[in-house]
């Protein structure tokens, strides 16, 4: 690489300008905008994630200080907080969103090959929802509770590669079930839903769809037993059966077979119920798959920490969706470098290296390569890795 580019720049050669330029067009987002573009808006807003900028005037005075290398970065104009606040409140959020699932398409490309534990040819993903708690005297039009305000990320995710496919921000109101109405279903894909999911007229739906699904039971699960497989009582397995439903509305809304796996997990010692329209998986193997499911809960986990989402620049609900999908598109494209490449370091250690050496003139994988050295003794087993 150049060594005459800063590490933004470099960063950016894996920036997919004429995609953007798509998005942009789409949704009008330059009308009679003059000097303050929508690319210099991500870039901005970027620059914050990767940096734990904590206002818009503190992104106004840093990137002011660099001024003399923001032109050749992309920037267009001098970075004001006004500015940058208004394009935040009123270019549409969907430019954004549809920049990032088109990040999203490629990071799946280059991470459909890995490994998360179990061997299957078909696509595995988990689907759950996480809570973005706001202030509600700023954000009234967030209200969840009496005294709360929240938005939700409801996600889908690739297990290969701990890659969102699917994403949806809707207010803390809306309930984690109704977003099945709105997936996207990949017939003979698998879908680990916990038991919030547990809807028979959808998951009815998955299945017509000629895609599995495996959840868990609830307390009052109501259903006939047909036939029984035997069971590996030695690998946790307590029953393996074919069931249908018993209950009035559940099945007359599910009225087909379902199979039911009582498993017993050592590790934790907890007794656990599966639900799945699947028959040809081994009990063993479906315990598995739904263990995986945890992949997602550390992806939340993991953004809340190191992504800057808990704290927002703007109160509209379009600068709340617009900064959650900038950081979206932000994480992606950072797991697209990782994997572009080569680069064995955590994402974490990616992400710190890039905060303090984003204006520096240096080759970018020399940089990520030298700090991982050092950074790597002093990181603790604490914190929350992905794409190791």
């Amino acid at each position: 690489m150049n060594t005459g580019k800063t590490v933004f720049g470099q960063l950016l050669e894996h920036f997919p300008y004429y995609e953007f330029s798509k998005c942009v067009d789409r949704y009008q987002g330059e009308y009679k905008v003059k000097t303050f573009s929508c690319l210099s808006q991500f870039l901005a807003m970027a620059f914050a994630q990767l940096t734990q900028r904590e206002s818009l005037r503190d992104i106004e005075t840093c990137l002011r200080a660099m001024q003399s290398k923001l032109y050749h970065i992309g920037f267009r104009g001098t970075i004001s907080r006004n500015t940058l606040a208004n394009a935040n409140s009123q270019r549409d959020w969907r430019i954004y969103a549809d920049f990032a699932l088109t990040l999203i398409t490629t990071a799946r490309q280059l991470y459909a090959n890995d490994d998360f534990g179990v061997q299957l040819k078909k696509m595995v993903y988990a689907l759950d929802s996480t809570t973005i708690d706001l202030c509600l005297s700023l954000f009234p039009w967030a209200k969840f509770r009496k005294h709360k305000a929240a938005v939700k990320m409801h996600t889908l995710m690739d297990l290969h590669g701990n890659i969102p496919s699917f994403i949806s921000i809707t207010s803390g109101a809306v309930h984690d079930v109704n977003i099945l109405d709105s997936l996207p279903v990949e017939a003979g894909a698998y879908y680990l839903l916990d038991r919030g999911y547990l809807d028979f007229s959808r998951l009815h739906g998955i299945h017509l769809s000629q895609a599995f699904f495996i959840t868990r039971t609830k307390a009052n699960f109501q259903f006939r037993r047909i036939y029984s497989q035997p069971a590996k009582k030695s690998l946790g397995i307590l029953c393996d059966q074919t069931v249908m439903l018993t209950g009035f509305y559940s099945a007359k809304y599910y009225p087909d077979r379902l199979r039911r796996i009582h498993f017993y997990d050592k590790e934790s010692q907890r007794h656990i119920t599966f639900l799945t329209n699947n028959f040809s998986l081994a009990a063993t193997t479906i315990a598995r798959l739904f263990k995986c499911r945890w992949q997602i809960e550390l992806f939340f986990k993991w953004i809340k920490q190191h992504l800057h989402i808990k704290a927002f620049y703007g109160t509209s609900l379009n600068a709340v969706k617009t900064q959650l999908w900038i950081a979206i598109a932000t994480y992606v494209l950072i797991a697209i470098l990782k994997k572009r490449l080569n680069i064995d370091a955590p994402l974490y250690n990616i992400l710190q290296i890039l905060s303090v050496t984003l204006f520096e003139k240096q080759p970018l994988l020399q940089v990520l390569s030298e700090g991982n050295i050092e950074i790597d003794k002093e990181h603790t087993c604490n914190q929350l890795n992905l794409f190791n």
